[in-house]
Order: C-alpha cells, then structure tokens, then sequence
C-alpha cells in the first residue's frame, strides 16, 4: 500500500477532487497549509502591494493499494498543473499496514 501525499494550489482542489473522484478515489483527508516556496505571492492591502513568501496551500493524503498509486498521482499531476511555478508536490511513501477500527481487519481490503 501507497500513501500519496499532494500539497497543491487551494484554487485548484475542487478539479483535483473531481479528478480523483473520476478515476475512484473516494475517500482522502485534506487539511489547509502555510509554506514558504519558490513562489512569492502578492497582496494588496489598502492600495498598498507587498509580496510574502507564506503561501496557502491544500494537503492532500490519500492511501491507496499498490496498483492504484500511478492512477491517483497522474489524477493529481493532470488536474493540479497550470505550468507555474507554485503548483506543488507529490510524495509517496510506503505503508505497512491499515487497520478498520470498527471491525479490527486489517489489510489492502480496508481501503475498499
């Protein structure tokens, strides 16, 4: 099993979720981020512009069976790009095993 982790652009979450719904991932948590990046984002605040490097973001962690990982990271990589700087990340990690709390199964069949 594969934990995927997306750290993508707040405006495009609601195409990325849609995205992952398409291909059948229907369950992920997703929690709001602040980061410093490459990306330097401006503000305007009465009349006056300045720049931060926070930068608002959306977390998104999903696990998924093993011969599910490269559909949901090409679901990301196509719904979340718009080619600038900024866009995000993805990262992949393994994970050892998942448990359903409410039966005690553990297991690749928990995720269905």
């Amino acid at each position: 099993m594969k934990k995927i982790e997306a750290i993508i652009r707040k405006s495009k979450y609601r195409v990325v979720k849609e995205a992952l719904h398409e291909v059948g991932v229907n369950f992920f948590s997703y929690w709001d981020v602040t980061g410093l990046g490459n990306e330097k984002e401006g503000h305007v605040y009465r009349g006056v512009s300045y720049s931060t490097s926070d930068i608002q973001r959306r977390h998104i962690a999903i696990v998924v069976n093993d011969d599910f990982e490269e559909i949901t990271i090409n679901a990301i990589l196509k719904s979340a790009a718009t080619g600038e700087v900024g866009d995000g990340k993805i990262f992949v990690s393994d994970v050892n095993e998942v448990y359903r709390i409410r039966t005690g199964e553990k297991g690749g069949d928990t995720l269905k």
